[in-house]
């Protein structure tokens, strides 16, 4: 397990490189200024996908990001 800092180093460094640095900074106001329930929000946002469906979409995303490298 990671301490609490190497989770927010991480989290932010994942964040950047997916949105880029003005985008990830916009995320993190949007989530901020607003009351915010995680859980709800996901259900929104996955939808009817199963846990198996959203891990295969992001390891695709991944091999084809780092194939882009």
């Amino acid at each position: 397990m990671i301490t609490d800092e190497q989770l927010k180093v991480e989290g932010l460094k994942a964040l950047t490189e997916a949105l880029g640095d003005v985008q990830a900074e916009k995320f993190i106001a949007l989530v901020m200024r607003s009351r915010f329930d995680y859980t709800k929000w996901q259900k929104k946002l996955w939808g009817e996908k199963s846990v198996e469906e959203i891990s295969d979409a992001a390891m695709k995303l991944r091999k084809s990001k780092d194939g882009d490298s």
